[in-house]
């Protein structure tokens, strides 16, 4: 069964119990286990062995994912300390200030995702705390914030040279005629899905339009500010940490330009910039996942 039509087997047992029981993480270790299953030729011992040696503990011996675990650890931290200084409310707070209609509100929702492509992870952590007040304003569905957000993380994290995607899938590309982020950059006027769903943002920010069951969802915000519909609230703001209230705009802005800076110093540092390489050269040649 190795080596066959089967090895698409474990990607679609995970896929469907996520979406039958909604249990991400025991859904993808029930896909790994599948898979493990086949390739040792449904052996339960050596099914064991693989699982743990072969799967977890290489993984996490391994220098390269170390890195990025790292980094989305260290900008989970970030976002938490931004919070906590009060950073993102008082962004909130201005952006309530100067929003004045539901258009301007699911746009700027649009704008910060784009400024923040470091990380998708990121991204969503930040522009979600940052803009629920604004959103929340102008009664704007969760469900319509959290696709704005969504549509808007990872397609622009998946175009940005400087991303955490950038730094994973260059660290996937064999050396040869070029360098895995010069593969990168060259690929982004191919990435359909990421330029094609950008689009469709700003089409639904713009015109207002809503399809399936968010139909639903923006219909209950407008007519009777039920921003949830479903009766969960996702997000328990009465029971969330409580951040500084003498936060600044500044204490969520400089953060985040410090980091897209070093990000950036880091990069060419690394392609060898400062030793008389010319920046593009010096681009190519890095290590993103350094």
């Amino acid at each position: 069964m190795y080596g066959t039509i089967w090895a698409l087997l474990p990607p679609v047992v995970a896929i469907v119990l996520a979406l039958i029981t909604k249990e991400v993480y025991s859904s993808l270790f029930i896909g790994i286990v599948t898979g493990a299953l086949i390739y040792t030729g449904f052996s339960p011992i050596a099914t064991l062995d693989t699982v743990i040696n072969e799967g977890f503990i290489n993984s996490v011996a391994d220098a390269w994912n170390i890195g990025i675990f790292m980094f989305l650890i260290l900008l989970g931290t970030m976002v938490a300390l931004m919070n906590k200084a009060g950073g993102s409310a008082a962004f909130g707070e201005w952006a309530k200030k100067h929003v004045k209609t539901r258009a301007g509100a699911l746009l700027s929702t649009f704008l910060l995702g784009v400024l923040i492509f470091v990380d998708d992870y990121f991204n969503c952590l930040t522009v979600g705390s940052v803009m629920m007040p604004v959103t929340d304003g102008h009664k704007i569905s969760r469900a319509k914030l959290a696709y704005i957000i969504d549509a808007t993380a990872a397609p622009i994290c998946m175009i940005a040279p400087i991303s955490s995607w950038a730094a994973a899938v260059s660290g996937m590309v064999d050396e040869g005629v070029y360098s895995g982020i010069e593969l990168f950059v060259r690929a982004i006027p191919y990435n359909y899905y990421s330029l094609l769903t950008i689009v469709f943002v700003i089409g639904m920010a713009l015109m207002g339009f809503d399809y399936g069951p968010m139909v639903k969802h923006e219909r209950n915000a407008r007519e009777k500010g039920d921003l949830f519909t479903e009766g969960e609230r996702v997000v328990n703001a009465d029971n969330a940490p409580k951040g500084s209230t003498r936060g600044k705009v500044y204490d969520l802005l400089i953060p985040v330009i410090v980091l897209i800076v070093c990000c950036v110093i880091g990069m060419i540092y690394v392609g060898g910039f400062f030793e008389g390489v010319g920046f593009i050269d010096a681009f190519s040649a890095t290590d993103a996942s350094v």
